[in-house]
């Protein structure tokens, strides 16, 4: 009894634990449910890009794709519209210029030295060492000024080019350039073999939003080919408010109905599902909150939908307790026995859920990524509510004694069988393993 009573108190604080962080966490809402940005970009071509190839749609799609994501965006939804055109709907993110920032930059930097035209004016030349040759790059402070810098790190192949470089260009300016413009243009002391650079902006060095944005941009990488917005709208959360409206209705007539059936056909038991049911909920919202799981319709189903996985598992119990009352076991081994013999039936259906889940969110569009994620969530938080808390509610409210009045489970006195009891009468008989 100890142990359950601590096991009680341990399900309490994670209650209270959930509420404060329903409370306190804002609930992050999908592109249908609370409006956001819509971009249509195209590909370009150029001199050296004749023409958009799939594989070029394709390389683009996953570099776009990287790119919102690095805005703390989730559940964006990146298409492809014809041959060289992607939809890109980006939820909650009213600052359209952002978005535009870090869809249309090209990312593009390069290295390049000092030449002398025929006309005698000094110009700077590709070197060949590009945004393509780095690993990483990170913002830092110059220890010198304090001014924000660029730290870039080269590749293998990049700290080859870079050396070979510095050697041959010792004394001579190198040049940085970031989408075509001059950053910065350091003279060559000596050369540089360890595979790093630094951008220091110039004489007035790099504000930090500046720098903040040339390091996400390189990491994020180049993309494979020019893109252009050339159209771009909001989407008002009109419907998605509608939608919620509904979808809360739904949610709780659903839920309703569920906890009235429960209450009808299982009484008592069903009472403490019940209550089980509203603690999965609270645990299961104060998890999306945490993650943060982004809600869309499709993922307000999901969680629906687990829903009623949670309430399977229990009746799963229920049904297998009652087979053990009507057998003649003593309520204390009818319930262990009920949630012993159950537990296997539970494991395997809620098994076969999370590998679905697993197979469409690894394979499906983002807006089923977000119902899959739902769902496997839930089904892992309903084994835990079916096995843990109500196991645990219904020893501390039954306890250990004999089942009393069978109606508390939805059962008629005589449905109640008798346990089968062994009376030795003889010692020597009973020695030998002879019963009476």
């Amino acid at each position: 009894m100890k142990n359950k009573l601590i096991m009680f108190w341990a399900i309490i604080l994670i209650v209270i634990a959930s509420i404060v962080t329903i409370m306190v966490k804002p609930t992050k809402l999908g592109l249908d449910l609370v409006g956001g940005s819509r971009l249509v970009l195209e590909a370009q071509t150029t001199d050296t890009i004749s023409q958009i190839t799939p594989d070029m749609m394709a390389s683009l799609h996953f570099a776009i794709e990287n790119r919102v994501n690095k805005l703390g965006v989730s559940e964006t939804v990146v298409q492809r519209s014809g041959d060289k055109r992607l939809v890109v709907e980006i939820p909650d993110v009213s600052d359209l210029n952002q978005a535009k920032a870090y869809l249309g930059e090209t990312a593009e930097l390069d290295f390049r030295k000092p030449v002398m035209m025929p006309n005698g004016m000094e110009a700077w030349e590709p070197t060949g060492l590009t945004g393509k040759d780095l690993t990483r790059a990170n913002l830092s402070t110059n220890s010198q000024n304090g001014q924000w810098v660029v730290d870039l790190e080269f590749n293998a192949n990049g700290t080859k080019k870079f050396a070979e470089l510095t050697k041959k260009m010792v004394g001579q300016q190198m040049a940085i350039f970031f989408n075509g413009e001059l950053q910065s243009a350091p003279v060559i002391r000596e050369a540089i073999t360890g595979g790093r650079a630094q951008i220091s902006g110039g004489d007035n060095g790099f504000v930090y939003q500046e720098a903040k944005t040339m390091v996400d941009l390189l990491n994020a990488g180049a993309l494979p080919v020019p893109a252009k917005i050339i159209e771009e709208n909001t989407v008002g959360p009109t419907l998605g408010a509608d939608s919620i409206a509904k979808s809360k209705i739904a949610g709780a007539l659903g839920l309703g109905f569920v906890m009235l059936f429960m209450v009808a056909y299982y009484r008592a038991p069903g009472v403490i599902a019940n209550i089980a049911l509203i603690i999965y909920g609270l645990i299961l919202f104060a998890l999306f909150k945490a993650i943060p799981v982004t809600l869309t319709l499709a993922g307000i189903a999901g969680f629906i939908l687990s829903i009623g996985m949670a309430v399977d598992a229990n009746i799963l119990i229920f049904e297998r307790t009652k087979e053990e009352l009507r057998a003649g076991r003593t309520l204390f081994t009818a319930i262990n026995s009920g949630f012993d013999r159950a537990w296997t039936s539970i494991f395997d259906s809620n098994m076969t859920t999370i590998i679905t889940c697993v197979i469409l969110y690894c394979c499906g569009t983002s807006i089923v990524k977000g119902f899959a994620l739902t769902l496997a969530i839930g089904v892992m938080v309903s084994m835990f509510s079916a096995i843990t808390i109500t196991k645990n509610f219904m020893h501390l409210v039954f306890g250990t004694g004999n089942l009393k009045n069978p109606a508390l489970f939805g059962l008629r006195a005589d449905e109640i069988g008798e346990g089968f009891q062994v009376v030795e009468t003889k010692r020597e008989k009973a020695k030998f393993g002879i019963l009476d």
